[in-house]
């Protein structure tokens, strides 16, 4: 018998039983992340902004955990591949949401705000404090969203932020170019919501993979 084999029948009743449940949460941890881990909802590839043609820069499904909580996609006017040349981009842009379980209002909209925080100077989020309530607000209204719900940001140049709950718009547009920048942080900052949805999100198009980034530990789930 081998050394190995040896030692395994050496092994205590009781370690091989904590060994053997041990493996089966394993095996049944890897079970369920391959039945959460699909692929994104393709989002269509073009969309308008402002009368302005955007493309689908990347996509991805932001994770809780091994639990999807939702798609996103990032329409922009040109690629962009990593987080400074999106934030120097001024013209029309998009971020596009899908549900993928049922989201509380509440909790999103405050996830949101904690983003803000995780990924911006703390006196710009003073300074854009009015429009960063606003954007509570318009998720704090609903009671949650369920799966397959949609919903959206429009950057409109010269106007602001626009949000949208089922398509809908929810009010008027708010804050100006540095504060959608700030929200746009929330998913390609340093701290962002997740690193795997935000390497999706600057994959630019199709286009060649740039050089990564420096990456910091997460501050918060959102």
């Amino acid at each position: 018998m081998s050394a190995a084999g040896q030692a395994l029948k050496r092994t205590h009743p009781v370690q091989m039983n904590f060994l053997t449940r041990k493996a089966r949460t394993a095996a049944a941890m890897a079970l369920l992340w391959a039945a959460t881990a699909v692929a994104a909802a393709p989002l269509p590839s073009t969309t308008s902004v402002a009368g302005t043609k955007l493309s689908l820069n990347g996509e991805g499904t932001r994770y809780k955990a091994i639990f999807q909580v939702y798609d996103l996609g990032l329409y922009l006017p040109k690629p962009a591949r990593t987080s400074a040349e999106l934030l120097r981009i001024d013209g029309p842009m998009k971020l596009a949401f899908v549900a993928k379980r049922d989201l509380p209002g509440t909790d999103l909209g405050v996830a949101f705000m904690k983003g803000l925080a995780a990924n911006n100077e703390k006196a710009l989020v003073s300074k854009h404090l009015t429009s960063t309530n606003r954007l509570i607000e318009v998720f704090s209204g609903r009671a949650k969203l369920v799966e397959d719900d949609t919903f959206a940001m429009e950057y409109l140049p010269g106007k602001g932020t626009q949000f949208y709950i089922a398509g809908e718009p929810q009010g008027a547009p708010i804050g100006d170019l540095e504060f959608f920048r700030m929200v746009l942080n929330i998913w390609v900052g340093p701290s962002p919501a997740d690193f795997r949805l935000k390497e999706k999100l600057l994959s630019g198009n199709g286009a060649a993979p740039a050089s990564p980034e420096p990456q910091q530990q997460p501050k918060a789930i959102y």
